[in-house]
């Protein structure tokens, strides 16, 4: 006896057709219904419940996209690093050395007084002035000090200015007032802010493999220009 792979059910006791109600718009030439408005489909035509067979809409396949290989960071040139290490260390120290006693006037470390104008020349920021600095009690005197602020219309030789120094060893005169004594320190610093970002960006610290690496040259490009900082407020005390 034939068995049906599917059902394993005899051949001849399977049905060959199966009753399927379909509209008048999808009749075929030719076909009729039964009594019951029923029309006998072939078996290979139905599911098993009877209802038709239907094309399942083909489903387009997604390609995965193919993601681009990280790559590593470069590793840093020694050569330009130091080059800009030194170059950005030389600017932070400049901008910290003219910076240092403009900070401490501004904390109150200062000794009032006035300076005699000995000579000037030059204008604008290329002006150099030099003086006679007195303390106000005079309790000390300094010759021949550099005189910072000067007016333009007061750089006559004998022109006599309010002024003030950090000490008795200072080696300059600040004849600035209101918001340009403020402006000289500010200025300053965020110059040497912006060396000490320099230096850890263009110095590849941030770009080496190694973590711990990678933090030690960071943090001493970080301290450096805070340390040069720290020397020249000791040195302008």
């Amino acid at each position: 006896m034939e068995v049906e792979p599917t059902t394993g059910a005899p051949v001849d006791a399977l049905p060959r057709r199966v009753p399927v109600r379909q509209p008048r718009a999808h009749r075929r030439d030719g076909e009729k219904p039964d009594d019951d408005g029923f029309f006998w489909a072939p078996i290979e035509q139905v599911h098993w419940d009877g209802t038709p067979l239907r094309k399942e809409p083909k489903q387009r396949l997604r390609t995965p996209r193919r993601r681009r290989p990280t790559r590593a960071p470069a590793a840093p040139d020694p050569i330009r690093g130091l080059a800009v290490l030194l170059a950005l260390s030389l600017v932070a120290a400049f901008f910290a050395w003219v910076s240092a006693g403009p900070l401490w006037l501004a904390v109150g470390h200062s000794t009032a007084g006035t300076v005699v104008v000995t000579d000037c020349s030059g204008g604008g920021l290329t002006q150099r002035c030099r003086g006679i600095f007195t303390a106000a009690d005079e309790r000390f005197r300094t010759h021949g000090v550099r005189v910072s602020g000067v007016p333009a219309e007061r750089t006559a030789a004998g022109s006599t200015l309010p002024a003030r120094v950090t000490g008795p060893d200072a080696d300059t005169a600040y004849a600035d007032s209101g918001v340009g004594r403020h402006l000289r320190w500010l200025l300053g610093l965020l110059a040497v802010a912006g060396c000490t970002a320099g230096i850890v960006r263009w110095t590849g610290a941030t770009r080496l493999a190694d973590p711990r690496q990678r933090r030690w040259a960071t943090g001493g490009g970080y301290a450096g220009p805070v340390l040069i900082t720290l020397g020249f407020l000791v040195a302008a005390w």
